[in-house]
């Protein structure tokens, strides 16, 4: 709930929303639902390259047997070609998660190594980033409940 409705709610007197629009606060927040800012797409951005990062960890840990937080050369590699694919997303304002895309950036030698890593990590983040994991879960379902 923003602001406005929030104001609105208690019935105080809304003010006109200011330079590009004529309307209340609480129109001009109905008119931008649903459009994402630059910084929301950054901020998305780095949500999905934080989760894939401790995906990677977690499956190089404990399938390669390296220390908390290093990785080995061949999940180095896979790590910063995510996210280099992840900044160059032309789709990030459309979607959340790149399983949820219709256009696949990853080549397929790639993809194969990314989708055993989320294969496997997939079920265990929830021990070891819970938070994360349950969010996941929750932005991925809501998203494929869009695209439907």
């Amino acid at each position: 709930m923003c602001r406005a409705q929030r104001i609105k709610r208690r019935g105080q007197s809304i003010q006109p929303a200011g330079k590009h629009c004529t309307s209340t606060v609480l129109q001009h927040c109905r008119k931008d639902r649903g459009k994402n800012t630059l910084k929301d797409i950054e901020k998305k951005r780095e949500y999905e390259k934080r989760v894939v990062h401790d995906m990677i960890v977690l499956y190089c840990r404990k399938n390669h047997k390296t220390a908390k937080g290093v990785l080995c050369q061949q999940c180095a590699q896979l790590d910063t070609y995510a996210i280099d694919r992840s900044d160059k997303c032309p789709f990030m304002e459309q979607k959340t998660f790149c399983s949820n895309c219709h256009v696949h950036c990853y080549q397929p030698d790639m993809r194969e190594q990314i989708r055993a890593v989320m294969r496997f990590s997939g079920p265990r983040m929830i021990f070891h980033h819970p938070v994360t994991a349950v969010r996941h879960v929750i932005l991925t379902k809501r998203e494929k409940k869009k695209i439907r």
